[in-house]
């Protein structure tokens, strides 16, 4: 699933910074990107969040 989302936020980004460019990142298009990219931000690290965690865990046990 992360896969999925990984290439969505890529497509987007892309699709954000081509409108921010060629319209002006006031526009109304690369506002709606942004917001898009935001939200599938927010789904990708909301899925992540128990793999870092656990990697944050594990770091912990590392240092002692």
């Amino acid at each position: 699933m992360s896969d999925s989302i990984l290439k969505k936020l890529e497509s987007t980004r892309e699709m954000m910074i081509r409108s921010g460019i060629e319209h002006g990142f006031s526009n109304i298009e690369t506002i709606r990107l942004s917001k898009k990219l935001d939200h599938l931000l927010n789904i990708y690290q909301l899925q992540n969040v128990d793999k870092m965690n656990d990697y944050n865990f594990t770091m912990e046990n590392v240092k002692h």
